[in-house]
């Protein structure tokens, strides 16, 4: 009986109830599947719940082999005050933007393919705001606008990165209006007939990046092994980096101070 190739999380269950009788195959030894190699895991089920004695666990190699890195970005002091729902929006301070409270995206940098097949993420339009107001994506990523107000709205970007302009549309227009990203930077959205909206597009050349809560910490998993450059977006001003040495199976803690 084979489990799906989607792996779930390897907790140390599995290996603390079965190592001193189950060892998993070396990648030499490892089975193919589609031109990919995968450890076998046996583990002894219960009797109650399975006729069978032993099952067989198919998990990727590549997921065993993944990297982690966590650790904390040390943010901007908060202009707001606090509250027990934060509500998220883009500010301006001397001509730069962020996040209030302020947030980070950290992400890896270096030179990843193209996803075959481009993603698409969404904007709404919610209660005259941008929601999310700030959105990491990659590469080649579609971003639909979909307007949730009953009023029109016309959102804009004049951001080197990529400029466009959706002009006018109501609440039930079809199709979603959407733009392609195919330039990394920060894109800033505006709407033409409410001057007080604003929204971040962060258009990076990595599949590879995470939005921190609002302590500054993150979690990045499913990370190629290598050396690389983990950095930490905080407003369109600053941008902290650190080299990394990513291994196999491990987590590396990176705090940005």
């Amino acid at each position: 009986m084979l489990f799906s190739t989607q792996a779930p999380f390897l907790s140390s269950f599995y290996f603390e109830g079965f190592s001193r009788n189950y060892r998993i195959s070396s990648t030499r030894d490892a089975t193919s599947l589609n031109g990919v190699g995968y450890h076998l895991i046996p583990i002894i089920t219960i009797r109650r719940l399975v006729s069978l004695n032993t099952v067989v666990a198919l998990f990727p190699i590549s997921v065993l082999g993944q990297a982690t890195v966590e650790g904390r970005v040390e943010l901007p002091k908060s202009h707001s005050a606090p509250v027990m729902s934060k509500h998220y929006e883009i500010v301006t301070h001397g001509g730069v933007l962020s996040t209030q409270p302020p947030l980070a995206v950290v992400y890896l940098e270096g030179s990843f393919p193209k996803p075959t097949s481009p993603p698409t993420r969404q904007i709404i339009q919610q209660d005259l705001a941008f929601v999310p107001p700030l959105l990491p994506v990659q590469l080649g990523t579609r971003v639909e606008f979909p307007n949730l107000d009953d009023t029109y709205h016309s959102i804009f970007s004049y951001s080197p990165a990529k400029r466009f302009d959706l002009g006018r549309y109501r609440p039930e227009e079809r199709p979603i209006p959407s733009v392609v990203f195919d330039k990394p930077g920060l894109v800033t959205l505006r709407c033409d007939i409410h001057e007080h909206m604003r929204g971040l597009i962060l258009v990076l050349n990595s599949p590879y990046f995470v939005i921190t809560d609002a302590e500054g910490r993150f979690r990045l998993k499913g990370l190629p092994p290598g050396h690389c450059t983990l950095k930490a977006w905080i407003d369109s001003k600053t941008t902290h980096e650190r080299p990394v040495d990513l291994k196999k199976g491990e987590t590396l803690h990176v705090d940005f101070r």
